[in-house]
């Protein structure tokens, strides 16, 4: 990743991505969704494939994890982040094919056999039943979803604006799923964010509770199996 300072953009970011599947998807994603955030993302300026890389307009400010706020003024940047996420998830019309409960039962068969005996019989169990109690909700509408919606990705402005970055993992999925993170990692100590969060996304509804439980599993499941590889 470079950043360049230009006499026509301003700041500006040169990232080339690791993968081909990750340059398309963060493309696909400035192209057809990130203008409804406006001036709260950055802008794509080029795009190329051999290497596959972007340019794009840098935000201004540092990741809100990096923040020392006080109380108020972080739980007025969850509100933000509340209110860009509801937007993002608005940008395209919902979708209910293809199955996506069914799409992510498979991806948690792929990562049960990555972590072959580094998980008991038990703990397989325990995630295939929560994998058939979520493809019991379907079907569910997929929405444009972020998929790495943490504060790392949130950056915090000198004038209090919080903007969104990095949709590389960007895509169609069930909106819920951008929520698992900070449902298991950071609203359980803050749960003042969490109710700020809620202020501007809306409220959610008993099938978006069990998702977010079910899907919990399937994160810890993914994050056990790529720490241990590492």
């Amino acid at each position: 990743m470079l950043r360049a300072s230009t006499a026509e953009h301003g700041e500006v970011i040169v990232k080339q991505h690791r993968t081909h599947e990750r340059h398309t998807q963060e493309v696909h994603a400035y192209r057809t969704w990130i203008s409804a955030l406006g001036d709260r993302a950055p802008r794509l300026l080029a795009a190329t494939d051999d290497p596959p890389a972007i340019a794009i307009t840098a935000v201004p400010g540092i990741p809100l994890s990096q923040r020392k706020l006080d109380p108020e003024v972080e739980r007025n940047a969850y509100r933000q982040a509340g209110l860009l996420l509801r937007t993002l998830h608005a940008a395209g019309p919902p979708r209910l094919e293809p199955d996506w409960t069914a799409w992510l039962a498979e991806r948690a068969e792929h990562w049960i056999h990555q972590a072959g005996n580094r998980i008991t019989l038990g703990y397989r169990a325990e995630v295939r039943a929560h994998m058939r109690a979520l493809q019991d909700l379907a079907p569910l509408p997929a929405t444009p979803c972020h998929l790495d919606f943490m504060p790392r990705n949130m950056i915090y402005g000198d004038d209090g604006v919080v903007r969104l970055i990095d949709f590389e993992h960007s895509r169609y999925d069930l909106p819920a799923r951008d929520l698992v993170r900070l449902t298991t990692r950071i609203w359980p100590d803050r749960p003042d964010f969490h109710a700020s969060f809620l202020d501007q996304y809306g409220q959610l509804g008993a099938v978006d509770r069990e998702l977010l439980e079910h899907c919990a599993h399937l994160d810890a499941l993914t994050t056990l199996v790529t720490t241990t590889l590492r």
